[in-house]
């Protein structure tokens, strides 16, 4: 599909990708997960460009919820996409065949998004790694945006290793990209984890997964029980505030013309957008940056967060009963993380009797990305799954 760069470094040599809809890859239609919206890049993006320069290979384009609205993997024309160990329940989203075709051993490693949690919802849901990096450190020049203020390329792998390889290679400063930052110093080693106080734990009634959240949480000490409050706010702003409206921003042209085409959970979602002001937008940045102040002082006392990815995982039949209200309660621990300017990484924790996974994430400040990945590992080695 796209050949690795004459030039290639060999860093990556041999090694197989998939690219989310959302991401150019030159020659290849870029569809976001709407034929209708469908255009054919001259140029791969930079993090594509990247990869090839570094030697891998990719291999095809990825189903996605459309436009990277939805963490449930069902919202596409091209079908839903399913959990790899029970066909009857979903996926995750919005980066769902990237996390599909990584659980599936068809590519080595996957690129997704992340605004709300979709570079991690469906690691959880498929039991692979999910790297959500700090906003800024991977170009976003040749993605089609959702939130651009908040949007973070992701990376599936089905090890930690492949993972941090593939991150080492993907990112670096683009001048050309607006919202690029310089990488920062991280901070002081991880030694503090902060977990949800065991009246804040919220499932949804999924006792095993409470259970396996337990079961994580041995392996980490010592642990803190932090105050979820300010958390929780600030992630229902992401789709119960004006941010929507950065969606509606993205795609306004094609939405006011072309509406009809989209999927109608989607269009509702982005069309929800127009009932909201500058004002309301001015009001909620105040409101984040209040909670942010809050949630910053946790830095002063843990060093990272270990947190469900998702409190459970639903079937197809019951998101399709439930679109708005299931899609909500699957990002109740991953919504904050980007518009708190926070770095997350998705790792498997183990499964339920019924053969269906869980994970959990740990979350860290801004450019603490490495410390993760070495944490996890620890985690790991300690008998993590």
């Amino acid at each position: 599909m796209a050949a690795p760069s004459a030039a290639a470094d060999g860093r990556l040599s041999g090694l197989t990708f998939a690219v989310k809809d959302n991401i150019d890859v030159a020659g290849v239609p870029t569809t976001a997960g709407c034929p209708g919206f469908a255009y054919t890049p001259s140029e791969s993006a930079v993090v594509v460009q990247r990869l090839n320069s570094a030697g891998a290979v990719a291999v095809g384009k990825t189903n996605m919820d459309q436009f990277a609205t939805g963490l449930v993997g069902t919202r596409s024309p091209y079908g839903a996409c399913r959990c790899v160990f029970d066909e009857r329940y979903i996926s995750g989203g919005s980066s769902s065949g990237s996390a599909v075709a990584v659980a599936l051993g068809l590519v080595d490693f996957a690129l997704g998004t992340d605004t709300a949690g979709s570079g991690r919802v469906p690691a959880a849901c498929n039991n692979i790694i999910g790297l959500k990096p700090t906003r800024g450190l991977l170009s976003t020049r040749g993605v089609v945006p959702a939130c651009r203020s908040l949007d973070c390329v992701s990376i599936f792998a089905r090890t930690l290793d492949m993972a941090k390889r593939v991150f080492d290679v993907v990112r670096g400063f683009d001048a050309q990209d607006p919202y690029a930052r310089e990488s920062a110093v991280a901070g002081v080693p991880i030694k503090r984890f902060g977990v949800l106080a065991p009246a804040q734990r919220e499932f949804f009634g999924d006792e095993e997964a409470a259970a396996l959240y337990e079961l994580a949480l041995q392996r980490f000490e010592p642990r803190t029980d932090i105050d979820f409050t300010p958390l929780h706010l600030a992630a229902q702003l992401l789709y119960s505030g004006p941010w929507v409206a950065e969606r509606l921003a993205a795609i306004e042209p094609f939405f006011d013309q072309h509406a009809d085409a989209m999927d109608p959970v989607v269009r509702e979602v982005i069309g929800g957008a127009k009932q909201y002001s500058a004002v309301d937008a001015f009001k909620a940045q105040y409101d984040l940056q209040r909670l942010k102040r809050q949630t910053d002082e946790l830095w002063q006392m843990v060093d990272a967060l270990v947190l469900p990815t998702t409190p459970t995982i639903y079937s197809l039949a019951q998101v399709a009963a439930d679109p708005f209200r299931l899609n909500t309660n699957l990002g109740y621990y991953t919504n904050f993380v980007n518009l708190l300017d926070m770095s997350a990484l998705a790792v498997p924790a183990g499964f339920r009797a019924n053969g269906l996974p869980f994970g959990i994430s740990l979350v860290g400040p801004a450019f603490a990305d490495t410390l993760l990945l070495e944490q996890a590992e620890r985690y790991l080695t300690l008998g993590g799954t």
